[in-house]
């Protein structure tokens, strides 16, 4: 079994760092710090401000957070002074934290309760990468100078052993704590390098207990029984005792393959051919998995730590490389410039975001009786790429595909959906078409009222006017009459004195007025004594559900149109049929 080995990234005065790296990107001006001469972040808290963070020169001073900043200018006269801007350093922290995804997928942020100012990287397995253990760590310190960030970093088998090493024992930059037991190299370490609070530290300094050797081995009854729990937790964490789980910034994808580059990469065919390969190195991991890609990620990482990352959304899953390098090679032409490449793209890696079973694919096209004839494989194949290639050169959602749905009315029995979405795991099938029910295969997004030039002797339009343009029907086809579901429907507005064709269909649950003994039904006609008083039921008053007529109309030039009746004297236009 190979055991983890985490990477602990500790940033010293990571405030301070983080304002110092905005403030040197921003135009200079009056107002800019002199990171030479004593510095502090401050927060307002009761009884006036208090330092938030210090520089290293203030700290020189004896300046340290917690202290009043109204003593610290007293102490350092000319003191430099900004607010804390916590928010900012978080999500400076989180950036911080995709960039070293170039590392490994796997990358997590300090807790509050660890100082929320490093990283935790877990490269188990991956080393081997960037040329071994040191030359990892030597790399990380490396880019973090150039990006303008000092860090200690340390190398262990538990995220406890390896966060006090980096804290506590990488004065000079970098650690590496071998595998196996960390007891020996934790001994010398000061408590506080267990992620212990002060006042905890201070009760156990009383007692006698110093260092991390001075609780090793000893009994573990007394410790619990006056202790909190948190001290014997932290005690097997970094031990290995006992696990932790870190809350990475992305879940471990199964699917990932990355490539640091020799030469940092600036043109769009390099990007296109590390993608390439980047998908070919992933291939054997799909297939022993038996499945493809359905959606990939790819992220280009900048020289200068900034992270640009490329959705590949796909219509049908594949393992393709060559297709995958087209995909990226249309998005990148789609983006342009804004995917600046900078001083270029020093990592690439892919990320396969969704997989599903090979195999599994929508490959039916055409209506027939209510089934989708197959298309055969390599046609199913090229339109998949067909719609891969629109989207990625259009852009996300610019192309859809209909779905059914299953409502009655076929104005509303299909939704539009994005192409690369998968197929729902029970889908609905599309309604079976026969010669009495015909259904236009394009719908008009509104319908468009006709004027009726003519009538036949039963009301029929004749002659009408749509956009325009006057048409003679010279076949009329129907009625089929569709009704909208009655729980949708509205009750009617009561009448003065209602007669019977007021009621009809209603909320469930809602009286009307009685009906006079003349215009009642006759199950709501008679009067009855109940207990020496005259009582009349009450009729049900249900909402009248929307009734429309339709209709397929055949022109004297070959048109057919879907013509819709509301009983209301409107004729209106809902669809063109073949």
């Amino acid at each position: 079994m190979t055991m983890p080995r985490i990477v602990s990234i500790y940033l010293p005065r990571w405030p301070i760092q983080r304002f110092l790296v905005a403030q040197g990107n921003a135009p200079r001006s009056p107002d800019t710090i002199d990171a030479h001469y004593p510095f502090v972040l401050t927060v307002d808290a009761a009884g006036g401000p208090r330092i938030a963070a210090a520089s290293k020169p203030a700290e020189i001073e004896g300046l340290a957070a917690g202290g009043l900043v109204a003593d610290a200018r007293a102490k350092v006269p000319g003191l430099q002074t900004r607010p804390a801007m916590p928010e900012a350093d978080a999500r400076a922290l989180h950036r911080l934290g995709l960039w070293a995804m170039r590392y490994t997928p796997s990358v997590a942020l300090y807790r509050e309760a660890d100082g929320a100012d490093g990283l935790f990287l877990d490269v188990t397995g991956a080393s081997h990468l960037a040329g071994g253990e040191q030359a990892l760590l030597a790399d990380i310190v490396k880019r973090l100078r150039h990006l303008r960030l000092g860090a200690r970093v340390a190398l262990a088998d538990t995220p406890g052993a390896a966060w006090a090493f980096s804290r506590f024992h990488a004065q000079n930059g970098t650690v590496i704590a071998e595998d196996g037991d960390p007891g020996p190299a934790l001994a010398d370490l000061p408590l506080a390098a267990l992620r212990l609070g002060d006042d905890l530290v201070q009760t156990l300094r009383r007692l006698g207990f110093t260092r991390i050797g001075d609780l090793i081995g000893k009994p573990r009854a007394p410790f619990a029984a006056r202790f909190d729990a948190i001290l014997l937790k932290r005690l097997d964490q970094a031990m290995g005792r006992r696990e932790e789980a870190l809350a990475l910034i992305e879940p471990p994808p199964l699917y990932h393959r990355s490539r640091q580059l020799i030469e940092p990469v600036v043109s769009q065919a390099a990007v296109v051919h590390v993608a390439a390969r980047l998908m070919q190195d992933l291939v054997p991991a799909l297939v022993a998995g038996g499945v493809a890609a359905r959606a990939l990620q790819l992220r280009l990482f900048r020289v200068d730590g900034e992270v640009r990352t490329i959705h590949i959304g796909l219509a049908a899953a594949t393992r393709d490389p060559a297709h995958i390098a087209r995909l990226v090679e249309l998005d990148l032409e789609r983006l342009g410039e804004t995917i600046d490449a900078g001083f270029g793209f020093e990592t690439i890696s892919l990320t396969a975001t969704v997989t599903e079973k090979f195999g599994q694919r929508q490959n039916r096209l055409s209506l027939k009786e209510g089934r989708r004839d197959a298309l055969p494989a390599d046609a199913a194949e090229r339109r998949a790429e067909l719609i891969d290639a629109l989207r990625q050169r259009l852009g996300p959602g610019s192309v859809q595909r209909l779905h059914p749905v299953a409502r009655h009315d076929p104005a509303f029995a299909e939704e539009a959906r994005d192409a690369a979405d998968p197929e729902p795991a029970l889908p609905t099938a599309w309604p079976t078409t026969d010669g009495s029910r015909q259904r236009p295969p394009l719908f008009l997004d509104q319908p468009e009222p006709l004027q009726i030039l003519a009538t036949s002797p039963e009301g029929l339009p004749d002659h009408v006017r749509w956009r325009g343009s006057s048409h003679r029907i010279t076949a009329l086809q129907g009625p089929e009459r569709i009704a909208g579901p009655w729980w949708e429907a509205a009750p009617p507005a009561l009448p003065d004195k209602p007669g019977k064709e007021e009621y009809g269909w209603g909320k469930m649950g809602e009286e009307s007025p009685a009906l006079p003994d003349s215009e009642s039904p006759k199950s709501q006609k008679r009067n009855r004594f109940e207990d020496g008083e005259a009582t009349r039921e009450r009729a049900v008053l249900l909402p009248t559900p929307t009734r429309q007529d339709y209709y397929v109309a055949e022109t004297q030039n070959g048109q057919r149109f879907w013509l819709c009746h509301d009983g209301r004297q409107n004729w209106s236009l809902r669809g063109l049929l073949a």
